[in-house]
């Protein structure tokens, strides 16, 4: 695995955090699932049929 570039690296870091503060860059997300059903959750994701990512919230 090749070095990481900390330059390329700080770059790409400020260029997605920018972009999700200002709604340029919007993740889609599948679903949101608590922790206690982290096998739903999981089976959700086996099961190939999501479009977007699966979130797992965990309360405090």
């Amino acid at each position: 695995m090749p070095a990481l570039n900390p330059q390329r690296m700080h770059r790409a870091t400020a260029f997605i955090t920018s972009s999700l503060r200002t709604g340029t860059l919007r993740p889609v997300v599948d679903g949101v699932f608590p922790l206690e059903d982290i096998v739903r959750a999981h089976r959700h994701m086996e099961s190939n049929t999501q479009f977007g990512k699966i979130v797992v919230t965990v309360d405090h």
